[in-house]
């Protein structure tokens, strides 16, 4: 595993499941080398798929942006070293009659 702490960016989630995330990140880190980040997004989305239910979205890597929408309670943006990690329940949204494109 990466040496060192897990450091909060931005979270909208409880703190047991912010735990949880950051265990389950610790355990990818633990079974794949920091370069195999598909790998480690893929570990993180199937364990919080499972333990709290389906359409959670994983991205890790050392430099990326995003602009995500997500369920309230479910969002979670950390770094542990120099990989970062977005862990969030994607939010389905509806297109409206006037803004077909």
């Amino acid at each position: 595993m990466l040496e060192g702490k897990a450091v909060v960016g931005e979270a909208d989630m409880l703190q047991p499941m912010q735990q949880q995330a950051q265990s389950v990140a610790a355990k990818a880190l633990d079974t794949f080398d920091v370069i195999n980040s598909t790998e480690i997004a893929r570990l993180i989305k199937k364990e919080f798929d499972e333990l709290y239910g389906h359409g959670w979205q994983c991205i890790v890597g050392t430099d990326f942006g995003s602009f995500v929408t997500h369920c309230r309670g479910c969002f979670i943006h950390f770094r542990i070293g120099s990989l970062a990690i977005l862990l969030f329940r994607g939010m389905a949204g509806s297109v409206s009659k006037g803004n077909r494109y």
